[in-house]
């Protein structure tokens, strides 16, 4: 018999039991000024065939980061049931209206959905959608992979992303799905504010989860796009959903991906207060604790001398700033080292 799902606002007519390729909407309710009964259309594809895990593949969670939903709608437009033993939900644009705004919030209630797990079914927009991504779509998901840039926020050197898991055989397979998927480098890291996040959702159900940061500045960043394709065919590779063996050369020559950890706060650089940030370094470089990370200049100010902001940590540059004019609070750079097992 099978488990009751807990309600929700959000309609589909996909049957995710059902063999072949399944293309549609979810349709969540958004009563606005000119539609009282108005729905937006999230787009969804599940390729099911055989035997075999179930892989969930997400992009667009936050609308301004654009390598992900290249990189999934591709696959969705492509894979087919004969390639696949197994299940796959590919979902390319979770976050609709951010998505067609170019914001990392949603506009029709200013959150950031990837904030508002486990969600609520009677809240906003956000919470509504992460309420079923949380109760509906992960308990049938073996392995989520869910990819993102630092969008406008800042730029990151090409990266796969995960936490620090508890249970030991958990925290091995995450990160030999990591090395399997291939971008340059894998970092296990503790965010400033990460347990309502997807990924973190995903976790406390005992899943596998995978995050990326594929580039930022707003922009489509070629390099990132075509990591993201690789890493989504190698996951499915890796995880015997498709044939093949993954491929993880590395442009600079290297076999393979460095995994690497944000081990603390201190690996994270704040603006002290607003004003024009100008970097020292481009993500990807190595740099020292104690040294430049950048200054702030406040042109308007004309006899305010810049204001210097160091780094706490040494390492490689993860993350940096991306507009140029910051608030305080702001992050303007985050430092990465190579992972030590605890």
């Amino acid at each position: 018999m099978a488990t009751a799902l807990p309600p929700t606002r959000i309609q589909h007519e996909i049957d995710f039991d059902r063999e072949g390729r399944q293309a549609g909407y979810l349709r969540a309710p958004l009563s606005r000024n000119t539609s009282g009964w108005g729905i937006v259309e999230i787009p969804i594809v599940v390729v099911k065939n055989g035997r075999g895990p179930t892989v969930l593949l997400t992009g667009g969670v936050h609308g301004d980061e654009y390598e992900g939903p290249i990189a999934v709608s591709g696959l969705a437009q492509s894979l087919q049931p004969a390639d696949v033993q197994g299940r796959v939900i590919l979902m390319s644009a979770v976050n609709v209206p951010a998505v067609l705004n170019n914001t990392r919030l949603s506009p029709v209630d200013n959150r950031d959905m990837n904030r508002c797990f486990p969600g609520d079914p009677k809240g906003t927009f956000s919470e509504m959608v992460a309420h079923f991504m949380d109760s509906h779509i992960l308990p049938m998901v073996d392995v989520s992979v869910d990819l993102h840039t630092a969008g406008h926020s800042g730029d990151s050197i090409p990266s796969t992303n995960m936490h620090h898991i508890a249970d030991p055989a958990l925290m091995q397979r995450t990160l030999d799905a990591a090395a399997a998927f291939g971008a340059p480098y894998n970092v296990v890291f503790g965010g400033v504010d990460e347990g309502a996040t997807f990924t973190s959702c995903v976790e406390r159900r005992g899943k596998l989860s995978l995050g990326t940061e594929l580039g930022g500045w707003g922009r489509v960043n070629v390099e990132g796009v075509r990591i993201g394709k690789r890493g989504c065919l190698n996951i499915l590779k890796h995880l015997g959903v498709i044939e093949g063996t993954p491929e993880t050369a590395q442009k600079d020559g290297s076999a393979g991906t460095r995994h690497m950890m944000v081990a603390g706060r201190d690996c994270y650089a704040f603006a002290p207060t607003g004003g024009i940030f100008e970097p020292v370094h481009l993500v990807g470089e190595e740099v020292r604790a104690g040294g430049p990370a950048g200054w702030l200049h406040f042109v308007e100010d004309v006899d305010h001398p810049p204001l210097e902001v160091r780094y706490a940590s040494g390492g490689i540059l993860w993350m940096s700033a991306g507009p140029g004019r910051v608030a305080r609070g702001d992050t303007v750079a985050v430092v990465m080292s190579d992972y030590r097992a605890s």
